[in-house]
């Protein structure tokens, strides 16, 4: 777990002369101001800032409706899912931060409240994205060795189903089970990054629940990692396909037009 060696909770104990009643209100005070921080940090959705920076337009308003980095993929290319991407990742990592120096266990709840807040930001009505970059940021941030172990489970599942939200919610489904074993091994007898961690991965799960029913219908898009000219090459191979299923249509039609015509001149 990420933690430093003085934080401010434990700074202005060893400086001050307080009772038990004040510890307790600071602890409190210091615990809401690591989860704003994680709030209005996550708040900042750099899908929703780049696609009307760079596009003028909302990439809620395409593809999914998710303002994800996926989405972003989809819709504007892998430039700007990158940008999305980093953009998501490094807004967490400084909650996590902040969070650490102000709390002992802040880095957890800044970055459940950084995962919070980008799923519903404060600043976009409330429809954000699905969560999954700013987890891998709290699992980067907190536990290096788990996020490693995570990272392949989802680049595995990626790799040979090209399902990025099957992937996304198998990751999730690990990373306290990682995470408890970790600790087992390191001898942590903590349960408050678990605790953490199981309502990240509820979070993330609740909100792939459209995704897994897609998966279960066989109706969820695979990602596409191919290059752009093969996706437009694609495209103009189903118009052409559309097109010809077209004439025939027609054709059919005016021989049964024809046929009509005809057996009625035979009455």
């Amino acid at each position: 777990m990420l933690s430093f060696n003085q934080c401010l909770y434990t700074f202005l104990d060893s400086k001050l002369d307080m009772n038990e009643p004040t510890k307790i209100a600071l602890m409190i005070g210091l615990m809401i101001a690591s989860a704003a921080v994680g709030y209005f940090l996550g708040s900042l959705n750099f899908a929703i800032m780049l696609s009307k920076r760079f596009h003028h337009e909302d990439v809620r308003e395409h593809g999914s409706g998710n303002a994800g980095a996926t989405n972003m993929l989809r819709t504007y290319g892998k430039g700007m899912a990158a940008l999305t991407l980093v953009g998501d990742m490094l807004k967490c990592a400084i909650a996590i931060l902040i969070g650490a120096l102000l709390w002992v266990d802040g880095a957890y709840i800044a970055g459940l409240f950084c995962v919070i807040g980008h799923v519903f930001p404060c600043w976009f009505h409330f429809r954000g994205g699905k969560g999954v970059a700013v987890a891998a940021a709290v699992i980067l941030m907190t536990s290096p060795i788990v996020f490693l172990l995570v990272i392949l489970v989802f680049a595995v599942i990626v790799l040979s189903t090209k399902y990025v939200s099957l992937a996304s919610v198998m990751a999730a489904l690990v990373y306290p089970v990682f995470l408890s074993s970790m600790n087992t091994v390191s001898g942590n007898e903590g349960s408050f990054n678990i605790i953490m961690a199981f309502l990240i991965t509820t979070i993330v799960v609740v909100m792939h629940r459209q995704n897994i029913k897609r998966l279960l219908d066989k109706t969820e898009p695979k990602i596409s990692l191919g290059k752009k000219k093969k996706q437009v090459e694609d495209v103009e191979n189903d118009e052409s396909a559309d097109d010809a299923e077209q004439t025939q249509q027609m054709t059919a039609n005016y021989k049964r037009y024809q046929n009509k015509k005809s057996k009625k001149g035979n009455k």
